[in-house]
C-alpha cells in the first residue's frame, strides 16, 4: 500500500506526548470486568517493549494497600495473579506480594499508618512522544509519506459520495493541496468527532473528552526510590514515577469541553493532585511552589452514558461512514500497534474486495521501529555501551554519550556523526555538543520545524527539565532559524509560541 499521514500540529502534540508515559496493560480496568482489553493491551506491552527498548523501559510498580481502602491484601493478590496471566507476563516479572516493613523498605516515604503491605508489579515506562516519532521513521523508512503542519480542510468526493481524497492546507509554508486516496482513515484522536463532522457521518456512538494532569517535581524535593500506583479517597487511581532526577504523578480524568489544542492544567487539577501526594506521602508536605513544571492531555473515549470518566471504557472501535471514511477511535497507547494492524487489515480487505490487488499479513509485531535495530531487547544495554563509544570519539563525555545512545538506540550514530562534523561558527553556539547533536538531527531526520517541537516532542526537556530549557531557549531558536532559514515574522512567532508553552507548563 502507499499510505500518506498528514497532522494538523506536529507530530505527537496532543494526545501522544501528554500520556502517563507508561505502556501499561491497565490493572485498574479489571475492576470494570474489561478482561479481553486487559488481556490485549497486556500481551502488547512486550511487543512495543521488544521493537523499540530505546524508548521503553521495564519498571517494578509497587501498589501498597490500607486499612479501609480501595485494595486489600487478598484483591489485590488475586487481581495481580489474573493480570499476570491475561499478560502472559513473564516468570521474572510476576507480582511478588509484600510485607508492610518490605513495602516501606521499598519506598520509605509511604504513609504508615493503617499500611497492610503491598503488591509489586511490572510495568513499561517510555517516552511517548519519542516512540510516535520513531513510529513515523520506521514507516517512512518503509515508503510512507509523513508531514506535519498540514491540515486537512475538506474531504474530496466522486460523483457517488465516496470520499477520494482530502483539501489541505501548509500551515507554515502557505498553499492548498489536494491528496487523492482510495481510502482515508480519520486517525485524529480528540478530533474523531469534528472530522466525522467535516464528512457529515458523525451518528450513533460520539466522543467524550476527559483531562488528565500530571505534575513535576525535582528528585531533591520528591526523592522517590520506586513508581507508586495508589488510591484516593474518591477511588481514582494515581501514579507516582521516578524519572531521570525528577518524580511526575498523574493522572486527574475530568470530562473536557474546552480548546481541544490547548487543553491547561487548572488550580483544582493542582491542588487535587497535591492533596493526593499529601495523602499518600505525607511527610514531604509538597506545594504549589514545588511544582517544577506540568502538562495536561486528552484521551478521546467512546461515550458511555452513566458512566464517570474514570468508568469509561478504554476499548477501541472502528467507525465505517457512508462516504467510506474509516474513523478509529477510543483505545489505550499501549494497544497503538495492534489498533493499527486491525485498520490496515480492514483497509486490506477493502482494497481487494474493490479489485485492488492483495496483501500480505501485517508485519509490524516483529518490526522493530526506527532506533529499535540493536537485536532485541535483551542485547540493548550491551548495544548502547558499543554505540557509545563513537561518541566518546567525536568529542563527548562518556556520560553524555551513554545518554544519546540510550535515547537514539540503533540512530545515535547519526547523532555522533552531526556533532562530529559540527562548524566552528553559526547558530546555537551556546548549545553543547550533545545538545548540538540531538538538535541537528530533530532538525533533518525528525521534521522539527518549530523550537517547541524540539523542546516539548524530540526531548521532553520542558516538562522534565524546564530550568534548561529558560537557560538555552534563545540558543535552541538561534540554531533552528540558523538551519531553517526562518523570517523575522517566523522566528518571532516561533518564540512566542514557546513563552506560552514555558508559562502554560509552570504557571497553574
Amino acid at each position: 500500500m502507499k499510505a500518506a499521514l498528514i497532522e494538523m500540529q506536529d507530530f505527537a502534540a496532543g494526545t501522544s506526548s501528554r500520556s502517563t508515559k507508561l505502556v501499561h496493560g491497565g490493572l485498574r480496568y479489571l475492576k470494570q470486568f474489561e478482561v479481553k482489553m486487559v488481556a490485549e493491551v497486556g500481551k502488547e506491552r512486550a511487543i512495543v517493549y521488544e521493537n523499540g527498548p530505546h524508548v521503553t523501559t521495564p519498571e517494578r510498580m509497587l501498589l501498597p494497600f490500607y486499612k479501609g481502602g480501595t485494595f486489600g491484601r487478598l484483591s489485590t493478590s488475586f487481581g495481580l495473579r489474573l493480570y499476570d496471566f491475561l499478560a502472559g507476563v513473564k516468570r521474572d516479572e510476576r507480582r511478588r506480594m509484600l510485607s508492610p516493613a518490605d513495602t516501606l523498605a521499598l519506598e520509605p516515604l509511604l504513609k504508615k499508618e493503617g499500611m497492610r503491605g503491598g503488591g509489586s508489579y511490572v510495568e513499561y515506562r517510555t517516552d511517548d512522544a519519542r516512540l510516535t516519532i520513531e513510529v513515523l521513521k520506521r514507516a517512512v523508512e518503509s515508503g510512507a509519506i509523513a508531514v506535519n503542519y498540514a491540515k486537512a480542510e475538506q474531504f474530496l468526493y466522486d460523483e457517488k459520495g465516496k470520499a477520494t481524497g482530502v483539501a489541505a492546507r501548509d500551515l507554515i509554508g502557505g498553499g492548498e493541496y489536494r491528496i487523492r486516496a482510495r481510502q482515508i482513515v480519520n486517525a485524529t484522536g480528540p478530533w474523531v468527532d469534528t472530522l466525522r463532522e467535516l464528512d457529515r457521518s458523525k451518528k450513533g456512538k460520539t466522543l467524550r473528552l476527559t483531562k488528565g494532569v500530571h505534575l513535576v517535581f525535582d528528585g531533591s524535593r520528591f526523592p522517590l526510590r520506586q513508581a507508586i500506583y495508589f488510591d484516593t479517597p474518591d477511588g481514582r487511581m494515581v501514579f507516582a514515577i521516578p524519572r531521570d532526577g525528577k518524580t511526575y504523578v498523574g493522572t486527574t480524568d475530568t470530562d473536557y469541553s474546552g480548546d481541544t489544542a490547548q487543553p491547561r492544567a487548572t488550580r483544582e487539577d493542582r491542588d487535587y493532585l497535591l492533596n493526593a501526594c499529601n495523602g499518600m506521602f505525607p511527610y514531604l508536605r509538597l506545594g504549589e511552589r514545588d511544582i517544577e513544571s506540568s502538562w495536561a492531555g486528552l484521551r478521546p473515549l467512546i461515550y458511555e452514558e452513566g458512566k464517570s470518566p474514570s468508568e469509561v471504557s478504554r476499548r477501541d472501535e472502528i467507525f465505517v461512514s457512508p462516504s467510506g471514511l474509516i474513523t478509529i477511535a477510543g483505545g489505550k497507547l499501549t494497544g497503538y500497534r495492534k489498533m493499527a494492524e486491525t485498520v490496515v487489515d480492514r483497509l486490506a480487505a477493502l482494497l481487494r474486495a474493490d479489485g485492488r490487488g492483495t496483501f500480505g499479513p501485517c508485519a509490524t509485531r516483529e518490526l522493530p521501529i526506527s532506533g529499535g535495530d540493536v537485536g532485541g531487547s535483551e542485547s540493548f544495554a550491551q548495544y548502547a555501551k558499543r554505540a557509545a563509544a563513537a561518541g566518546e570519539a567525536a568529542g563527548l563525555t562518556t556520560a553524555a554519550a551513554q545518554r544519546i545512545a540510550s535515547r537514539y538506540g540503533s540512530n545515535a550514530k547519526a547523532v555522533f556523526e552531526r556533532i562530529a562534523k559540527r562548524p566552528a561558527a553559526g547558530g546555537g553556539a551556546d548549545l553543547s555538543d550533545e545538545d548540538y547533536g540531538m538538535l541537528m538531527y530533530a532538525i533533518e531526520e525528525e521534521m522539527a520545524a518549530k523550537p517547541a517541537d524540539f523542546l516539548i516532542r524530540r526531548t521532553g526537556a520542558l516538562f522534565f527539565d524546564i530550568g534548561w530549557v529558560r537557560r538555552n531557549h534563545a540558543a535552541v531558536i538561534a540554531c533552528m532559524a540558523d538551519a531553517l532559514q526562518y523570517t523575522e515574522a517566523q522566528r518571532a512567532e516561533y518564540a512566542e509560541e514557546l513563552e506560552r508553552e514555558l508559562k502554560a507548563a509552570s504557571e497553574i
